[in-house]
């Protein structure tokens, strides 16, 4: 692996969406590489995404991650610098964002510090959006620290709720939010690290 790259791991849950569009964006980027795919369900759709395209992947289970060593040692093996969170949906242990504290961001489908916390993701958000009978949603990309949904706010856009939305239309637009922005800003904010020497 070339040492002046920046690694990212992406952490991810399902599908694997996200993780499939940041991988592309990084594809024979030249200061920055995917170098590991971090799931923590076997034969979520994401791991098939990482075959696809040669990326290692790393399957964890929940007692190692969180009262082990939160897979420190594993990440450090593949020189991962950066680590970005794309659907995953187990909170991030203290152990590991102290080890890449200010390094670590995630994607929420909407716009915090409404409809965050626990039990909020996918489907639950929008459900909640729509019962509330908000006018707008969108995504949050944001700075991961001990709580959920809680750390600085990197960027958020957003896109209209229509009264005849179903949770299921209200997605279909916010991932098309998540895909267009988010492997752009990973971009701007690994970038803006580097080349101030703080990866």
């Amino acid at each position: 692996m070339s040492s002046n790259k920046v690694h990212l791991a992406i952490f991810a849950s399902g599908a694997g969406s996200n993780a499939k569009k940041i991988i592309g964006h990084f594809n024979h980027h030249p200061g920055i590489t995917v170098s590991l795919i971090v799931c923590n369900k076997p034969g979520a759709g994401v791991l098939k995404i990482a075959a696809d395209h040669n990326i290692p992947f790393l399957t964890i289970e929940k007692e190692t991650f969180f009262r082990g060593n939160a897979y420190i040692d594993e990440l450090r093996a593949y020189n991962i610098n950066f680590i970005v969170l794309a659907g995953f949906l187990w909170k991030i242990p203290e152990k590991l964002i102290k080890a890449y504290q200010g390094n670590i961001i995630n994607i929420h489908p909407a716009l915090l510090p409404k409809y965050g916390g626990k039990g909020m993701y996918g489907s639950f958000v929008h459900e909640a959006v729509i019962r509330d009978k908000e006018t707008q949603s969108g995504i949050t990309i944001h700075f991961v620290d001990e709580l959920y949904d809680h750390g600085d706010h990197i960027l958020q856009v957003t896109c209209p709720v229509y009264p005849s939305d179903t949770p299921a239309l209200l997605a279909q637009r916010i991932h098309a939010l998540e895909h267009e922005y988010f492997p752009a800003t990973v971009e701007k904010v690994v970038m803006e690290k580097k080349n101030a020497g703080a990866l």
